[in-house]
């Protein structure tokens, strides 16, 4: 980031670009925000736009796309086969990655599907830093186990470890004696945890897993999709890589891999994704696959106008000035509501601010989801929508009761180029008021509820009348405020 400083001494973010198309939003009055969660059941992904002021649920496909990458998709080649705009992008993934080979998917979820089909069989394992909801998904639907070897410190929410991504060298020396490495279908890295608060994966973790793994003779995948700030982490955590480029460090992490993987929805800001790699064989089994499940080698299921985007987006992904204005505001958001004395990870990660519910509410048993009736309150209070990362995110055990989460996180996401500093004050003046009202807030249960990926699309309800004790005190402080 550029070096700037302010006379008046106040540390703030700074934004390296301007807005020049805007889009309305609306702040609907609480006793509509109230109505709406309960119609959403509790659920913030069930909610409608119309009823959101701030849209924190992700920043996956909600990405600000630059001016470049919007003008290059006027200019595309649409041919269903050997496109010009395919060859583009796969010469761009080339250039920055150095990969020679490239399968294009609609988005990350369907990269996981194709790998968890070749790689997974019945009673394999798949060791990871941290598990994803939808990649453990896969594994398992396959018959494969899923197997986290986090350092203890991942779990820790206000610790200072810079990298909490990282790998548990041990643990996965311990696991492919134990297992033996023909059980183990691959080892897999995310390139900055989301379930744990977006935490970095150092380079020479990545290093010393992709050496375990080669003299083992077992295929080591990398999730690129939060590889931006990634990156950034590298350049500023990691001192003795601090002078390196961001092109040189990301050749030096794709390098340590046999296969990557990326959704384009938060690696390159567009709607799409795909699979690189160098081995031939692979390649050509997996491309096997795609015409059943995606779409032609040429297009997979992007539309090429997303692929002309992607091309320019990973472009910038190289720019430092572009990939740190995420973790920047985030630090920013993380700090402000470490001074008011909010539960927050830390170190601030990327992707988003996490508030750490097990802490922001103690009193609510952990049985009634505290991150879900952190999101629901937080709603009410402010109509920013953030997401559950806890209990609600994991799959019931086998015999039907709740698997708790090791973490209960609500995740406010920070979309790269969407919401201004006044934006994000907002929702830290909110989050403060409702920290002074916590115990206000009760907790949730299902009423109804998927068998698989239940924070999608189940519903719940609060388990008393928490929800209007709160809103009658929003209004007794803030009056006729919306």
């Amino acid at each position: 980031m550029a070096n700037i400083k302010f006379h008046l001494g106040e540390e703030i973010p700074l934004e390296m670009h301007k807005v020049r198309m805007v889009q309305r939003l609306d702040l609907v009055p609480i006793e509509r925000r109230q109505e709406a969660i309960q119609e959403a059941g509790n659920n913030t992904f069930l909610l409608f736009n119309k009823d959101i002021y701030l849209d924190m649920l992700t920043d996956s496909g909600v990405n600000a796309m630059s001016d470049k990458q919007t003008a290059s998709m006027l200019v595309v080649d649409d041919s269903y086969a050997g496109s010009a705009t395919y060859t583009r992008l796969k010469d761009k993934l080339t250039e920055i990655f150095g990969t020679e080979y490239f399968l294009p998917v609609h988005q990350g979820r369907a990269c996981e599907n194709l790998l968890a089909k070749f790689f997974v069989k019945e009673g394999t394992f798949v060791p990871m830093n941290y598990h994803f909801t939808t990649t453990k998904a896969h594994i398992m639907v396959n018959g494969g186990t899923v197997l986290e070897l986090f350092k203890s410190e991942a779990l820790n929410p206000i610790s200072t470890d810079p990298f909490k991504g990282n790998m548990d060298l041990d643990a996965l020396q311990q696991v492919i004696e134990k297992e033996g490495a023909e059980k183990i279908a691959f080892i897999r890295m995310e390139a900055g945890t989301n379930l744990i608060g977006g935490q970095p994966v150092a380079l020479d973790n990545f290093m010393a897993v992709s050496k375990i793994a080669r003299a083992n003779g077992i295929p080591f995948i990398i999730d690129a999709s939060l590889w931006a700030d990634n990156l950034h982490f590298i350049k500023t955590r990691e001192e003795k890589y601090r002078e390196l480029s961001t092109r040189e460090i990301t050749r030096m992490m794709t390098d340590t891999a046999d296969l990557v993987y990326f959704s384009a929805r938060k690696l390159g800001h567009v709607r799409g994704g795909g699979i690189i790699t160098n081995n031939e064989e692979t390649y050509k089994r997996l491309l096997e696959m795609l015409p059943l499940y995606e779409g032609f080698s040429t297009y997979g299921g992007m539309s090429t106008r997303e692929m002309e985007a992607m091309t320019v987006g990973l472009d910038e992904t190289m720019d430092e000035e572009m990939i740190n204005q995420g973790p920047i505001f985030i630090k920013f958001m993380v700090e402000e509501l470490l001074k008011l004395g909010v539960p927050v990870v830390t170190p601030p990660g990327g992707l988003g601010c996490h508030l750490d519910a097990m802490q922001f509410l103690s009193h609510v048993p952990q049985e009634q989801y505290r991150a879900g009736a952190l999101g629901a309150a937080l709603y009410l209070a402010s109509g920013v929508r953030g997401m559950e990362r806890g209990t609600v995110s994991e799959e019931r055990n086998a015999d039907g009761s709740d698997h708790l989460a090791a973490v209960e996180l609500l995740r406010l996401a920070l979309p790269r180029r969407v919401f201004t500093l006044s934006q994000v004050k907002y929702t830290i003046d909110r989050i403060a008021w409702l920290y002074e009202n916590r115990k206000l807030i009760g907790g949730l249960e299902f009423y109804d509820e998927p068998k698989v990926l239940r924070f999608f699309f189940g519903k719940l309800k609060p388990t008393s009348d928490w929800q209007e004790k709160l809103v009658a005190k929003f209004k007794a402080d803030f009056g006729d405020s919306l």
